[in-house]
């Protein structure tokens, strides 16, 4: 595990970006696994900036997304897809055929799981996944639970989940209560995983997941056995790991 110092969200996300930035330059055509919420928004503004300047070409790149709520149609505002369109892939030259995201609107939630799983394995698996860490060490929407969950699937969130999200929706009844999501395996499998992590609301979970023993009540916990895991850690949420 290595661990990089950010002095706050800006450095954090302009450090993320970067590494993201060299993985393209490196090989045009990778395979990005991406993340959404509040956390990623700086890195994805800097990339589009890139790209808008001629530094970078996303015409190679095929992308996929760590999760979609479960019951949200791709229109839907607080739907993933709509947020990485609006937040990203509006804004670059990816091609749509390149971009995957669980379909929400799939109320065949086996065959969903079975198809994105075979599509990531289609073209290699994963060249560089983006990951953020929840209050609660959730990754993707892998909850805190009695095992890893190996592979692409519903998931019943977490009631602290549905809280903290329930902030994007006009009434907690309105927010959805079950995910897809890839699993835990399907995450280790990519080939360089970095994580990003701000704010002092996160400095607990960043000392439980990464100083304290591997288990699935902590999900982000296994991480800890990635050969090529990247934290990227701002100095409030890392502030009780200091001394460590």
């Amino acid at each position: 595990m290595k661990i990089i110092k950010a002095l706050d969200y800006n450095d954090m996300s302009i450090k993320a970006a970067n590494i993201i930035s060299e993985q393209i330059k490196i090989k045009a055509n990778s395979v990005l696994g991406l993340a959404t919420g509040s956390s990623p928004l700086q890195i994805y503004k800097h990339l589009i900036d890139w790209y808008k300047k001629g530094e970078l070409d996303f015409s190679q790149i095929t992308s996929f997304n760590l999760d979609e709520y479960y019951g949200l149609s791709k229109e839907n505002r607080q739907s993933y897809h709509y947020y990485m369109y609006d937040n990203l892939f509006n804004h670059i030259n990816i091609n749509n055929q390149n971009v995957h995201i669980p379909d929400g609107d799939n109320k065949n939630a086996e065959q969903e799981c079975l198809n994105y799983e075979k599509a990531i394995l289609d073209v290699g698996g994963i060249d560089l996944q983006l990951l953020g860490c929840g209050h609660n060490g959730h990754i993707g929407f892998n909850e805190p639970s009695d095992i890893f969950y190996p592979s692409t699937h519903l998931v019943k969130l977490a009631d602290s989940t549905i809280q903290a999200n329930k902030r994007f929706f006009e009434s907690e009844d309105e927010v959805p209560k079950y995910s897809y999501t890839m699993g835990i395996k399907t995450i280790m499998h990519a080939k360089k995983i970095i994580m990003i992590v701000s704010g002092e609301s996160k400095k607990e979970i960043v000392k439980r997941a990464f100083f304290e023993p591997i288990t699935p009540q902590v999900p982000a916990s296994v991480l800890q056995l990635h050969r090529n895991f990247t934290l990227i850690v701002d100095k409030a949420a890392f502030s009780l790991c200091e001394n460590i």
